[in-house]
């Protein structure tokens, strides 16, 4: 200090000594940062749970009330009127088995595309890995998911559907859609960070995939001849095998080992994209 009391000055770097920043964006996944920031996660996903149910009349159940609905509408068009051959099994319980699994799958992609804008306040006040937020969208819909499946349950009961040994696909056929969810999710979660159309297009292009996929109707209605191109569509082997595993059916092979290959592509190429951006969501939302 100077002899006229003045202030000394300070030096600061051209540089900041520390940068907290996410992993390279090539890295692979970081298992180890989410599961530290695991608590977070559960968090994340209570909140996701409270937030959609909160200040609803009939709270959860309409996890069930959603695709049941869906049932009936369809079952009197396509079941009752038309008369849509399902190859034996009741209309009633083969379209729910396809709805269920698509009723998943499109919320837990609507949920997570919008979830890094939705958690803007998050973002902006603390470092996390960001992947966290569209899994813990995904993540809050499995529990919708295994709601919904006790009607399943108990309709495969009423239609005395036999218990096979196919049952024990259902945890992976769940983890592969889980999967698709999340690349698809990571991805527009991050494009709609910075273009905020997408949370717009998301549910169009849903609901026009929803009727690209055997929800509603069979299979063997697409002309033999095209099927191969049909089952390039993810979906096509994941609601046929879950719906093969349900009721007993035999299992498409071919079309789960596309959907396994698109659905690894997908997420591999999200996270990379992801990784890439990531960096800027804080400056950008």
């Amino acid at each position: 200090m100077g002899g006229d009391g003045a202030s000394p000055s300070i030096q600061l770097p051209d540089k900041p000594l520390v940068t907290v920043e996410a992993t390279k964006p090539w890295a692979p996944l970081d298992l180890r940062s989410l599961w530290t920031h695991r608590e977070l996660m559960y968090f994340l996903v209570w909140r996701d749970l409270k937030v959609r149910y909160r200040q609803t009349f009939i709270g959860v159940a309409w996890a069930v009330l959603q695709p049941l609905a869906m049932v009936i509408a369809f079952s009197l068009v396509l079941g009752f009127l038309i008369r849509v051959d399902t190859g034996g099994v009741p209309y009633p319980l083969f379209v729910y088995s396809g709805l269920l699994v698509w009723t998943f799958f499109s919320g837990a992609v609507t949920n997570s595309s919008d979830s890094m804008v939705a958690s803007a306040n998050l973002i902006t006040k603390v470092y996390f890995p960001r992947l966290i937020i569209p899994i813990a969208a995904v993540g809050g819909r499995l529990v919708d998911l295994a709601i919904a499946s006790v009607i399943l349950i108990g309709m495969a009961i009423w239609y005395g559907v036999s218990i096979t040994v196919g049952l024990l696909m259902v945890p992976v056929l769940v983890a592969l859609v889980t999967m698709l969810s999340l690349g698809i999710g990571i991805w527009s979660s991050a494009v709609n960070v910075k273009y905020r159309d997408v949370a717009v297009v998301v549910p169009v292009v849903l609901q026009i995939w929803m009727y690209a996929s055997p929800i509603i109707y069979p299979i063997t209605l697409i002309p033999a001849e095209w099927r191969w191109l049909y089952s390039l569509n993810p979906m096509v082997g994941v609601v046929e095998n879950f719906r093969a595993a349900v009721l007993g059916l035999p299992f498409d092979w071919p079309a789960l080992g596309i959907s396994v290959l698109v659905a690894l592509a997908v997420l591999a190429y999200a996270v990379y994209a992801f990784r890439r951006v990531e960096q800027g969501f804080a400056d950008i939302i």
